[in-house]
């Protein structure tokens, strides 16, 4: 745990960790040293193949007449499925089988240091090798021929681009001879090309086309014939006119009959009103009637004047409630009531003839009847017609999907019919490409013999040598110090642990006086904080711990003795008595982890001081020790950094404080 605040903290970070930083940088330096001499060296070799637009190029002619079936994209490159085929397995193990041979029986280079490097490449595969057929006897790996072997190292030395929107692609092999990776490229180019117009070649196309337009031709006619026989069953030159005739005929003749039948019911309605006329008219009439007086009426009325005579001469004798005159008075009213029974006149004599209304409606009865009849006899004819045409329409209806269907094969066979005749003569003229091993893929630039080896890099990597150590060495530096839970100094420790930092004292040399001076103020540093006023009046009873053994509580002590015997301040070291007024007694409680006295001598201290080793001490070490302490008695009053040592010779600061003095 180590601050960095300055430029100087960095030095120190790297005297600290600079062990570490020489052995890291000395590795590194010694693997791109060995790398740079006995890596196996790699040459390259390059070719170029242009796709050049037409056969083959972007879509078979059985594609491109059917765009429906392809998804269009605008994103789709066709000379990614060049690269693939260009790198398949079945051309990558063509190559290795024709090279297995070449490769494992070439002769060792020339040139001692080539030729050690190729022994000892072979000597490593020789190891590599048993220990394959070992893992392969036991079956930890699967069994692999020569060639398959082979195979997998030229496709992983093989790599195939091209740029965004061209045609070009670029062919790069390595391998450890220039020779060989020059001819395993050309081989390579030969093998795709042969096995790329073999694969895409359509030898069987033009005879498939030739079937297809015959066997379209024959379907055509059979659809035809079969459509005919069905119209002739119906008797119509087209389904559609058909069906659209019979409807027009049927909702003519519909009307018709409701007509009929509104004209029958008025028919009926007329013949029964008719036939009850007839009911009320006679079958003759009266033409002549002579009228005469009623002769009945006429006696009557002369015996009521009689009657009315003889009441008057009565009257000149009797009164009239007189019997005979009462009796004559009801002889009178009678008489009178008889005579206004009697009509004034009677009928003398009549001629009658026959009635011509009745006849007359006779008449209109039996035209009225023979029109119902005649109405109904059309009414049934109109049904029947009704009845024909619609099983007409039934029969067109039923015919109607099998002739739809009929079409749309005879349609499409039509349009196959005219793609097949389309294409035959281009079958013919790939047909005829394939038999001449005709491509549109073609060797721009052959493959390239290139004796510059590609890698190792030599001469850059020996310059780049000694950098590159001092940055792996620098980056061991950085991870060390994520790593290091050390204590260094002082800079973190209030922050950290959450107690005051009492003083740092630094590691004691005599030998010089700088040296001296910044111990003595630091104990002077830890005599400040001691309180005098309070060992004046009450004493103090000062407790130092540590959490270990050897991080200096007996040597601390000691120096604080004898700052305190100097000062004129009764000191004692140890012991149970408390402390008196004007004294101080200093309590030796180190190893707190692994001593249990110390819990007891420090159960009578006024103040626990934590005595911290720098660069032995660790952050879980002083935190459990902590921890302890306050559980035990709750209090931790500070912490004193006991041998701090500035990391940084003195030299190299004096060298870089006259730097900055001249700059």
């Amino acid at each position: 745990m180590i601050e960095i605040r300055s430029f100087r903290d960095l030095l120190r970070l790297f005297f600290i960790f600079r062990h570490e930083f020489k052995l890291a940088a000395i590795a590194a330096l010694v693997i791109i040293l060995l790398g740079a001499f006995l890596l196996p060296a790699k040459y390259e070799s390059t070719a170029r193949l242009l796709v050049k637009p037409g056969r083959d190029s972007t879509l078979p002619i059985e594609i491109s007449n059917r765009q429906a079936l392809v998804m269009p994209s605008t994103q789709r490159d066709p000379i990614v499925d060049e690269e693939r085929l260009l790198t398949g397995r079945p051309i990558v193990r063509a190559v290795a089988e024709h090279y297995l041979e070449v490769i494992d029986n070439a002769p060792p280079p020339e040139g001692f240091w080539k030729r050690t490097k190729y022994y000892i490449k072979s000597g490593v595969g020789a190891v590599f090798d048993g220990l394959r057929v070992v893992l392969e006897t036991v079956g930890v790996v699967e069994k692999t021929t020569p060639v398959e072997r082979l195979a997998a190292g030229l496709e992983k030395n093989f790599e195939v681009s091209h740029a965004a929107g061209s045609t070009v692609m670029d062919i790069s092999f390595k391998w450890g001879d220039p020779q060989i990776a020059q001819a395993v490229v050309k081989d390579w180019v030969e093998t795709y090309i042969n096995e790329r117009t073999q694969a895409l070649g359509r030898k069987s196309l033009y005879a498939f086309y030739e079937g297809q337009v015959s066997n379209s031709a024959t379907e055509i006619k059979s659809y035809k014939q079969q459509i005919l026989t069905h119209l002739n069953e119906i008797g119509a030159a087209s389904i559609t006119d058909r069906l659209e005739d019979l409807s027009e005929r049927i909702n003519v003749l519909r009307g018709e009959t409701f007509n009929t039948t509104r004209l029958i019911a008025s028919s009926d309605s007329a013949i029964e009103s008719t036939r009850n006329q007839l009911k009320g008219q006679p079958k003759e009439v009266t033409t002549v009637r002579q009228i005469a007086l009623n002769p009945q009426q006429q006696d009557l009325r002369r015996l009521l004047n009689q009657k009315l005579l003889e009441k008057a001469d009565m009257m000149r004798t009797y009164t009239d409630n007189a019997p005979p005159v009462k009796a004559l008075d009801a002889s009178i009213r009678a008489m009178q009531a008889q005579v206004a029974n009697e009509s004034n006149t009677v009928q003398a004599s009549e001629n009658r003839a026959p009635n011509t209304l009745e006849i007359h409606l006779q008449r209109v009865l039996l035209d009225e009847t023979s029109n119902n009849l005649a109405l109904r006899t059309q009414l049934v004819q109109q049904q029947k017609q009704l009845v024909n045409l619609e099983a007409q329409r039934k029969q067109a209806l039923e015919i109607e999907p099998e002739l739809a269907r009929l079409s749309r094969e005879l349609s499409a066979t039509e349009r196959n019919y005219a793609l097949y005749v389309d294409n035959l003569e281009k079958s013919r003229i790939d047909r005829e490409l394939d038999n001449s091993q005709i491509s549109n893929i073609a060797v721009i630039e052959e493959a390239t013999l290139n004796p510059g080896r590609i890698f190792p890099k030599t001469l850059v990597m020996l310059v780049l040598a000694i950098p590159f150590a001092i940055v792996v060495g620098l980056l061991v530096i950085y991870l060390c110090y994520l790593l290091d839970q050390r204590i260094h100094d002082g800079g973190l420790v209030e922050r950290k642990f959450g107690l005051p930092l009492w003083t740092t004292l630094p590691e004691l040399d005599t030998t010089t006086a700088q040296s001296a001076n910044a111990f003595n103020a630091s104990i002077y540093r830890l005599y400040s904080l001691l309180q005098p006023a309070r060992i004046a009046e009450q004493g103090l009873t000062l407790g130092l711990t540590s959490a270990r053994h050897g991080e200096g509580v007996t040597f601390v002590v000691e120096q604080l003795r004898q700052l305190l015997d100097e000062n004129g301040i009764n000191v004692r070291v140890g012991g149970l008595e408390a402390a008196a007024p004007g004294e101080v007694v200093l309590l030796d409680a180190s190893a707190l982890l692994a001593n249990r006295d110390a819990f007891v001598t420090l159960r009578r201290a006024d103040l626990i001081a934590l005595v911290v080793e720098a660069r032995k001490s660790t952050v879980p070490v002083v935190e459990h020790a902590l921890s302890i302490l306050n559980t035990a008695f709750g209090k931790v009053d500070g912490i004193i950094i006991n041998r701090r040592k500035f990391e940084v010779p003195s030299k190299v600061l004096q060298t870089i404080g006259k730097y900055r003095g001249a700059f």
